[in-house]
């Protein structure tokens, strides 16, 4: 456990009294309405859009720092890189169309174009692929470091404290507050570096004095690793989270300029996580890895200032627990619950999404305390789950949907079936099949069963 001065207390306890402010108090008085609680009445500025997409994307900070400090600079070319180019491309092409087609969902979408039951299975992969579970875990274990506390019950302060005010607030309240950890997480990281280059070392000469390793792009795995990772990034396709902040934003053109900013703002960011953590090379043991950036805070910042950099980190974890909680809710309780309902257009789909924030809560506080390396849970969970739905969702940007509901429930499963076995089976053997990663096999047959399907159906005709 580590100690708190009275000053890094002060500065927590009004980061708490913020947050209660921003998400309880300053409430939206038209929140009740089902499209204002899921987008905020689609009247997002490119602010707002900014703040938190940005802060939303950047949840696994502690797995920046603990993947930098065991293989360094390779963190930039799997968790950096492959998103710039799938953002652009989501910014030119997707961005526009979202806006345009006024969904509030993923599922919804799917709906239209495959039919019901693609729509729930749909939602029930976006549940799992945005549960917040490993964020909760994260900041639970930041907790559990600092002040002591048992591992569960910091989960339980974890989960409970980013998730309430969604439920009173909507994506208003995520908006608002993530406004506020926007600016929380760059003053936090610019003055820990700050402090690493006046009083340790320039990131220039820190950088001269870490071993070859870290410096190697690859950081010791091989092509196809990286390649994995590479394609993974196109979950960005269907990230509900960005979903929703285009579908909310004011304007088509909002939604495109927002992204091409967030960009840049991750970039900044990323040249500041990363060249912190490297500066922990040496001083933080793997094994200790993935509390990186904590450590190295208490060991070379002063009292207050260290108080600052924790808040930061915590604001960052929770800007992405409050907003994937909202999305699983809105998913499972409207996408699911609400609609398999006998007529659910005569229900108020609030309660269900309501509903599916506290089930939700309750399936990834159990997960999180299960879970193993965040990391290693996002490349599994991504070499499975991404190829059964990223073809399928653009698609739905071509085609004419009425002419795909035939097979929209078989194309999304199969990939998701190979690949699960692919990697059952590289797990009996000890190594990948064939030395091939598990997401490959599943997304070329998506690709295989669109091409069958549209050859054998003559009135499957691209716009």
């Amino acid at each position: 456990m580590y100690t708190f001065h009275f000053f890094d207390w002060i500065i927590l306890f009004l980061y708490i009294l913020s947050i209660i402010y921003l998400g309880f108090i300053q409430k939206n008085k038209t929140s009740d309405s089902e499209r204002s609680f899921i987008l905020s009445g689609r009247k997002l500025s490119i602010t707002g859009f900014i703040a938190t997409l940005v802060t939303t994307w950047y949840g696994a900070i502690l797995g920046i720092g603990e993947n930098t400090v065991l293989y360094g600079i390779q963190t930039w070319l799997i968790f950096s890189f492959p998103y710039y180019i799938f953002a652009l491309i989501y910014a030119n092409w997707i961005a526009p169309k979202i806006r345009q087609a006024g969904y509030l969902s993923i599922p919804e979408q799917f709906r239209t174009y495959y039919g019901n039951k693609a729509s729930i299975i749909a939602a029930l992969i976006i549940s799992f692929l945005s549960s917040p579970a490993p964020y909760i875990l994260s900041l639970g274990i930041l907790i559990e470091f600092l002040f002591g506390i048992k591992i569960g019950l910091a989960l339980i302060i974890s989960t409970l404290f980013s998730v309430l005010y969604v439920w009173n607030g909507g994506f208003s309240a995520v908006v608002r507050t993530d406004i506020f950890q926007f600016m929380l997480m760059f003053l936090c990281f610019f003055l820990i570096l700050l402090y690493l280059s006046i009083y340790i070392a320039s990131p220039i000469q820190m950088i001269s004095t870490l071993p070859d390793s870290y410096i190697d792009p690859l950081g010791g795995n091989t092509i196809q690793y990286i390649l994995v990772w590479f394609f993974i990034a196109s979950w960005t396709f269907i990230d509900p989270g960005f979903y929703q902040r285009c579908a909310a934003a004011e304007s088509p053109e909002t939604a495109r300029k927002g992204i091409f900013f967030a960009i840049c703002f991750w970039a900044i960011f990323d040249f500041l996580s990363i060249t912190t953590a490297l500066y922990a090379v040496g001083i933080v043991s793997p094994e200790n890895a993935l509390l990186a950036y904590p450590i190295l805070a208490y060991k070379i910042l002063p009292a207050g200032v260290f108080g600052l950099f924790i808040t930061g980190i915590v604001a960052v974890l929770m800007s992405t627990i409050d907003s994937l909680s909202l999305i699983c809710a809105i998913s499972f309780g409207r996408d699911i619950l609400w609609r398999i309902q006998p007529q659910p257009e005569k229900l108020n789909p609030l309660i269900y999404i309501r509903r599916g924030l506290v089930i939700i809560s309750i399936i990834s506080l159990f997960l999180a305390y299960l879970l193993p390396s965040v990391v290693k849970l996002f490349y599994l969970l991504g070499s499975l789950l991404i190829p059964g739905l990223i073809l399928p969702f653009l698609l739905t940007l071509r085609e004419n949907g009425k002419r795909m509901k035939n097979f929209g429930v078989q194309w999304i499963i199969l990939p998701i079936i190979i690949s699960g076995i692919w990697f059952v089976i590289s797990n009996l053997i000890g190594n990948p099949l064939f030395n091939i990663e598990p997401f490959y096999p599943g997304l070329i047959s998506s690709l295989a069963y669109f091409f069958i399907k549209r050859k054998g159906t003559h009135s499957w005709q691209l716009k």
